[in-house]
């Protein structure tokens, strides 16, 4: 007696691609897919996404994904762009689309969007975010890469993301965070918490150090919020010195450069004329990405 094999697809979705009467999967008239459709693609026709903001699959999640699609089929459909002729990229779905390789499903409902690389990295980053699939870490990383190539202000961000002001920069301060902090709070070694603490020591070994106190003592945010403050790391605001008044035409200068570099910078001088303008960045090609803008590079 002949098995009749799985097709992978839930048997509502499957009907609605398989049968002519309700057919919506469009096709042009080389018998293309055209965007708007939902589509069953071959598996091998999709490339994943590039701007794909999570770095973290966990493998026996997968697997259980996997046999959960041989059992019962791919729920939802994958949203793709096309990218040519027969070619197709993962706007969202990557947890799916890894099982069902897994799995050894040839073909994968689709639904077929236009979109440019801006819209990519704004769709992957909002779904993840809204399936709270992100960790900090690549939150942070995210909203860095919205605000330098999709050139949007940090207050544009909160609002696309439905975040308020306060948490998306809490969020990117992080990034100024040694990368052996930054691993612990992927890892979960450390809350955000622990990390917001962090921030406010100055001096990066001693970041470090708290951190590794952290782990090996299981210490709680407000022990690390104690600890920190007793290192007195923190310049309390009455014991900071007055800051001298920018003279006008330095104001300008200043709020003129963080307009074109989209991110605070300081700007400090002394009686005497003497003074510094730093500009932070948080990695090399954030760095290249400044020099480029200020045309030096």
């Amino acid at each position: 007696m002949a098995i009749q094999k799985k097709t992978g697809l839930g048997r509502g979705l499957s009907a609605i691609l398989e049968s002519p009467e309700t057919d919506i999967t469009s096709k042009d008239i080389s018998g293309n897919y055209v965007a708007g459709a939902i589509a069953n693609l071959p598996i091998t026709k999709i490339e994943t996404n590039p701007f794909q903001p999570r770095a973290d699959f966990d493998d026996s999640a997968l697997a259980e994904l996997a046999q959960s699609i041989l059992q019962q089929g791919i729920i939802q459909p994958l949203t793709v762009r096309k990218m040519g002729y027969d070619k197709y990229q993962l706007i969202s779905g990557e947890r799916r689309f890894r099982a069902s390789k897994l799995a050894g499903l040839e073909s994968l409902p689709c639904y077929i969007r236009v979109a440019n690389d801006e819209q990519m990295l704004e769709w992957a980053l909002i779904e993840n975010i809204q399936r709270e699939n992100l960790n900090a870490i690549e939150i942070a990383i995210s909203y860095n890469r919205l605000v330098e190539e999709c050139n949007l202000t940090q207050d544009e961000l909160s609002k696309r993301v439905g975040k308020n002001r306060t948490t998306v920069t809490n969020y990117m301060r992080l990034l100024r965070l040694p990368s052996e902090v930054q691993a612990a709070l992927r890892d979960g070694s450390i809350s955000m918490g622990h990390a917001r603490s962090l921030i406010n020591v100055e001096d990066e070994l001693k970041q470090l150090l708290i951190t590794r106190k952290i782990i090996k003592e299981e210490l709680s945010v407000r022990e690390t919020e104690k600890l920190v403050r007793q290192l007195d790391n923190v310049v309390s605001p009455a014991n900071k010195p007055a800051k001298i008044a920018l003279p006008l035409k330095y104001e300008v200068l200043k709020d003129s450069l963080q307009e074109r570099l989209n991110r605070k910078i300081e700007l400090n001088r002394n009686l005497k004329g003497k003074g510094s303008i730093v500009i932070p960045f948080v990695s090399d090609e954030d760095l290249q990405a400044i020099i480029s803008k200020l045309g030096i590079g």
